[in-house]
Order: structure tokens, then C-alpha cells, then sequence
């Protein structure tokens, strides 16, 4: 339900906060820095020795309007993607399928891993950052033509058996890893795009137009596919159906991407000047970049640093990754959950601003564990809503009271969230050797994210088994699977659930997340007390 966390966690994305440097919280790959160091260094002086006549924004509209037009375009898939799972609980699918289906956002959380690659091996005549994302979004769009004549017969199933989750896992994981490949492609064009005076206006296309985009796909699309939302709201006679369906709206977005990149591969130009001076990075080249993240991770601070990151979340998985699709299993509309994001975004925005002041000392860290208890009593507390909701459901639906008190928690909620990301922030940012700046916070945001996927992953496969249930009015049937449950109810009776495995998941996880606290949270504030050497790359030394 907590529509920041499904960003973070399962994209592996999150919004821009004001830290030492700023980064993407996985995001910038592994030359990012250096690239823009470079770009603002170059073109501070003409070719005479003389200072270049400064260029004003307006200038440089198009280019700017160009960058915001592309982030969109990256931010749809996203969101798309996040509506899925919603999609799929409401057709009452198992929470097994739910966790095959979470593997689709980890790409954005693993393309350290390619990014090299991305970045160092192009088509000089075409441009270097031309030659991946032009491929990159047609294969977006064709991917999403695909889906438009496919995906309803693929959440539907074909009547003796449920969604192919196999498949609709497969293509959503590749439209994601286009999507993170394209990201890397826009990153680095972005700060070569703009003049040096310009080139902060990236990180604001990025963050807006990214947004704009996961709206697009996500909150808009769910609530004009709502046929109770529709009904209610746009129209004055009512239909079986929303204004538009899923296959529609891949199908539009696919004819934009195709459209879009034509006209960005015949009219856009990139900047040549740049091959006149190979930059840095492609000097360094891509062994050199996996051998350096290797030396790094060697470090002892850091392997212990990166042991605690990847373990840090798991008091925190079953809230973040059940709680919303138990209350569309309660009945709560999946639009209505998706709208109530909006009045969050001023939060989100905030939140960082103050935070950010209390973590610029010596001890970030301090904040990340004072944080720590607060967000899991907070995550106790969605296990009392989950139980709360189906005592509040009425005929016509939820009360308004009802909403406001999902909204209050999920607003009380984005404050520790918040706290502890700043403060993982502004310590990755304060221990990262400064001569490999981008690579080294790169890698360490990348394992903070791996730190989200995965205990949500594992925690959305272990509902089913810990949950139990038994068939009442029909005789030798069972509900151990939803085969079984379907034959349970064509014999006449219907399953009770004995034990919700995601209450007991939640118990499980707070014990394991108070006993992380007290242990190896403590551990955790000791590192920032490591000198400084003990954080340094040997071989950028």
C-alpha cells in the first residue's frame, strides 16, 4: 500500500533528497560522476582561452522539454508494472504468483551490473547514448504492442486454470530491464544534452518527469480502468467497463514509444565534440570498472557495511510487501489505494528538505537508528489495519473515515521511511572515496536496493505456506492451493482461513527486526567511527 515503498522497493527508485551528493538512490551507474564533472568542466571557456557567453534556460527548452518527454516515457512501464500486482490480487491469485511476479523490479536494483556496458560500447556515427536508448524504446514499444493484443488472455488464463504468471512475469521483467537500460542511456546523455550552467536542470527532469510518468501508468491508468470510478466520476450512465482497458492502454503508449523514438533517431543530433577527448571512464574502460567494484567490496568496512544493508529490511517485508495487496483481497478498491498516493507527493517532497538537516553531520547514521523501532511498531500497526478493514466494509464499500485512516498511517509511515533513507544517503555519500566517487555510492545504493528485494520477494512466496485453511460443507475437499479451493466451491462449500500467514509473517518479522536493532544495529553506528582510510579503494589511493 505504501506507494513510495513500491517505488523504492520494487524499482529500485525513489526521489531526489538533498544530501552530500545528489543521487538517485540506486540509480546514477557506475560513471555518472565522473561524466558530469567532465561535462561541466567542458565548455567553460571557448576555444580562444576566452569565457563562452552563458546560455539561459530558455535557450535550452527543447533540450530540457526532450529530457522531461523521455523520463516520462521511462516512468510508464513503472508504473504500469506496479499496477500489475493489483490487478492480478483482485483476480485472487496466489501470493506464490505474486512473488514470481516480484522479480520484474529488480532490474532497476541490478544494473550496475550492465551499465559498464551501456556506457562504453556504442556507434560513434550515431551517438553514443543514441545507439542504446533508440533500440531500447522500440523494443519498449513493440514489447507493449505485444502486450496489447495478449495481456488480458494472460491475467485471465484460459478458464481451467489461472493468469500465466510464467509469461506476464517474463515480458513485464524484460520491459523493465529496457526500461533500467534506458534510464542509464538518458542519465548519461542528460548531462552532455545541457550546458554546463544548465546541467542541474537534469536531476529535475529526472525526478519530475519520472513521477509524471509512474502516474501515468500506475494511478491514472487504475483509476480510468475502474469501472466504479468511472461510473462515479466521468460518466452519467453506467457500464460493465472503464473508460479505458489494459490492452488499450499498452497499445497507445506502444504507438508512442515507436513514434517518439523515430522522431528522437532522425531529428535529434548528440553533441560530437565530445569524441575529441575520450572522457575517463571510457579511458578506464569496462574491466577496469568490475575489477575497481571488486576491490571495493573486498574492504572490510564496506563488506560489513554491505552485509548490514543486505539485511536491514527484513523486519520491514511483510508490511511493505503484503500489506496493500491484503487490502484489495479485504475488498478495498486497487484505485482508490493507487489515488491516495497523491496527496503524498507535497510529503514526500518535504520530508527529505528536513530531514536532510539532522543528517549532514559526522553521524548520519544516529537518524537511520533512532528511525529503526518507529518503522516497525509502524508496520505493526498496517497489521492492525489489515485486521481492522473487514469489520468497517459496508454495502456501498468503505466509509470516508476508513480512508483517512489508511491515509494517517501511510503518512505517519513516510516519516521514519524517509529518515532512514536520507541517513543511508548522506553516509554513502560521506564514506565514498571521493576519486571514485560514482562508482563507489553507485555500488553501495545498488545493495541497499537488493536489501528491499529480496526479503519481499521471500515474503510474498512464504504467505501461502504459512497460511491455513480448511473447506466447510463439503466433505474430503481441502484449500490448500487454489485448484483445491476452486473444487472446494463447485462442491458446495467455501474456505475459511484458520491462520493468515501474514499475520504470522508480521510477528516474525518485527522479532526479527528488533533483534537486528539491538544487535546489529549498534554495529551499524560503530562503522562511523571507521577512519576514513578504512573506507578508501586500494587502488584509488
Amino acid at each position: 500500500m505504501d506507494r513510495s515503498e513500491l517505488v523504492t522497493q520494487k524499482t529500485g527508485r525513489q526521489r531526489k533528497v538533498f544530501v552530500t551528493l545528489d543521487m538517485k538512490e540506486e540509480g546514477r551507474y557506475p560513471m555518472d560522476i565522473e561524466i558530469e564533472a567532465e561535462a561541466l568542466l567542458q565548455g567553460s571557456d571557448g576555444e580562444d582561452g576566452q569565457p563562452k557567453v552563458r546560455r539561459g534556460i530558455k535557450a535550452e527548452l527543447s533540450n530540457v522539454s526532450l529530457l522531461l518527454f523521455l523520463y516520462v516515457l521511462q516512468g510508464v512501464p513503472l508504473g504500469l508494472a506496479g499496477s500489475i500486482p493489483l490487478i492480478m490480487q483482485a483476480n485472487n491469485v496466489s501470493y506464490k504468483d505474486q512473488a514470481y511476479f516480484s522479480f520484474v523490479f529488480w532490474p532497476f536494483s541490478l544494473k550496475l551490473l550492465w551499465a559498464p556496458l551501456v556506457d562504453a560500447l556504442y556507434i560513434p556515427w550515431f551517438g553514443r547514448r543514441k545507439s542504446w536508448l533508440v533500440p531500447t524504446q522500440y523494443l519498449l514499444g513493440l514489447f507493449m504492442l505485444y502486450l496489447s493484443v495478449t495481456v488480458d488472455s494472460l491475467l485471465e488464463g484460459d478458464g481451467h486454470r489461472g493468469p500465466d504468471i510464467l509469461t506476464i512475469t517474463l515480458v513485464f521483467f524484460m520491459l523493465e530491464f529496457l526500461a533500467a537500460t534506458q534510464d542509464i542511456a538518458v542519465d548519461g546523455w542528460a548531462l552532455t544534452m545541457l550546458s554546463r550552467e544548465n546541467v542541474g536542470y537534469a536531476s529535475t527532469c529526472n525526478s519530475v518527469g519520472q513521477t509524471a510518468g509512474y502516474f501515468l501508468g500506475n494511478v491514472l491508468f487504475l483509476a480510468l480502468e475502474s469501472p466504479n470510478f468511472c461510473n462515479k466520476y466521468l460518466r452519467f450512465e453506467p457500464k460493465d467497463t472503464g473508460v479505458v482497458t489494459l490492452s488499450d492502454f499498452m497499445f497507445f503508449w506502444g504507438i508512442v514509444f515507436l513514434v517518439s523514438t523515430t522522431l528522437v533517431a532522425i531529428l535529434k543530433k548528440e553533441d560530437c565534440k565530445q569524441s575529441k577527448k575520450k572522457s575517463r571512464e571510457e579511458a578506464q574502460g569496462v574491466m577496469e570498472t568490475y575489477r575497481l567494484l571488486f576491490s571495493i567490496t573486498k574492504l572490510p568496512a564496506v563488506f560489513t557495511f554491505c552485509s548490514l544493508l543486505l539485511t536491514a529490511k527484513i523486519g520491514f517485508s511483510a508490511a511493505d510487501a503484503i500489506t496493500g495487496l491484503k487490502l484489495v483481497e479485504a475488498g478495498v478498491p486497487k484505485e482508490q489505494l493507487a489515488l491516495l498516493a497523491v496527496p503524498m507527493v507535497p510529503l514526500q517532497i518535504v520530508l527529505p528538505l528536513i530531514i536532510s538537516k539532522y543528517t549532514g553531520g559526522p553521524r548520519p547514521l544516529n537518524i537511520f537508528y533512532k528511525a529503526f523501532p518507529i518503522r516497525l511498531l509502524i508496520s505493526l500497526g498496517y497489521t492492525l489495519l489489515v485486521w481492522w478493514t473487514p469489520s468497517v466494509r459496508q454495502d456501498g464499500g468503505y466509509p470516508v473515515y476508513y480512508y483517512a485512516v489508511v491515509l494517517l498511517s501511510y503518512a505517519v509511515h513516510q516519516v521514519p521511511v524517509y529518515c532512514m533513507f536520507v541517513a543511508i544517503m548522506a553516509f554513502n555519500a560521506k564514506v565514498s572515496d571521493p576519486v571514485i566517487g560514482g562508482t563507489y555510492m553507485t555500488l553501495l545504493n545498488t545493495v541497499s536496493n537488493l536489501g528491499g528485494n529480496w526479503p519481499s520477494t521471500l515474503a510474498l512466496w512464504l504467505v501461502d505456506p504459512l497460511t491455513s485453511k480448511e473447506c466447510r460443507g463439503a466433505v474430503g475437499q481441502s484449500c490448500g492451493s487454489p485448484e483445491e479451493a476452486g473444487l472446494c466451491t463447485l462442491e458446495g462449500g467455501v474456505c475459511v482461513t484458520l491462520l493468515d500467514g501474514y499475520y504470522v509473517e508480521s510477528v516474525v518479522c518485527a522479532v526479527i527486526g528488533f533483534a537486528w536493532w539491538f544487535w546489529l544495529g549498534k554495529r551499524m553506528k560503530h562503522l562511523q567511527e571507521e577512519s576514513p582510510s578504512a573506507w578508501q579503494c586500494p587502488t584509488a589511493k
